[in-house]
């Protein structure tokens, strides 16, 4: 049971609501414009703001749900490892989703929806400072990446006594590592001074 509800955590973070909002709102592909790639960010600059927005609550919720699948058949009393790694399938199936030949979003939303469902103190605390750091710099990726730093700090602030934060420390900081991995050109973009503002 545990092996099919990692199997349906991927093939759900795999859904590509991003490529679905270009095709269907404007019959576009998304990965022909802008920075060509299918997540919210990108919806939000080629398609429009609040699809930009409708498709970060769904990135969000298939990794929200991705970590409740054992609920939803009656397993309960998990331990906090397992909903983890189910959240890390989320994550890597958004990322490298099989049906875009493993060519998919950066996680930033589908992470926020797994540690909301696991550890919502530090993730709203975090996703205030995203809010902070956007409204300053006005740049998506800017606000991403501090936001990846400071996340596993705050995990560290609210849960250090409690046993679970020997898998939340460590696995905030790989997927952090992961994050900045996937944000590699824009980085490269932020040190040439030429990632685009988002207003």
């Amino acid at each position: 049971m545990i092996v099919l509800f990692f199997l349906a955590a991927y093939l759900l973070g795999s859904i590509p609501f991003g490529l679905m909002a270009g095709y269907f709102l404007k019959g576009i592909d998304i990965r022909e414009h802008g920075s060509k790639n299918i997540g919210a960010t990108n919806v939000f600059r080629t398609v429009g703001k609040k699809w930009g927005i409708t498709v970060l609550f769904l990135d969000a919720l298939k990794g929200w749900i991705a970590c409740l699948l054992p609920h939803c058949f009656g397993i309960a009393d998990l331990p906090t490892q397992i909903t983890l790694l189910l959240g890390v399938a989320a994550i890597l199936g958004h990322t490298f989703p099989v049906w875009l030949k493993f060519k998919g979003g950066k996680g930033v939303a589908t992470s926020l929806g797994v540690f909301l469902a696991i550890c919502w103190e530090a993730t709203v605390a975090t996703f205030g400072i995203w809010i902070l750091a956007l409204l300053i710099t006005r740049i998506i990726s800017m606000a991403s990446i501090v936001a990846v730093l400071t996340f596993p700090v705050m995990v560290a602030f609210f849960y250090w006594g409690n046993p679970d934060v020997y898998w939340l420390l460590p696995i905030s900081i790989f997927l952090g590592a992961f994050i900045l991995y996937t944000h590699r050109s824009n980085i490269s973009r932020l040190r040439q001074g030429i990632e685009k503002k988002i207003f």
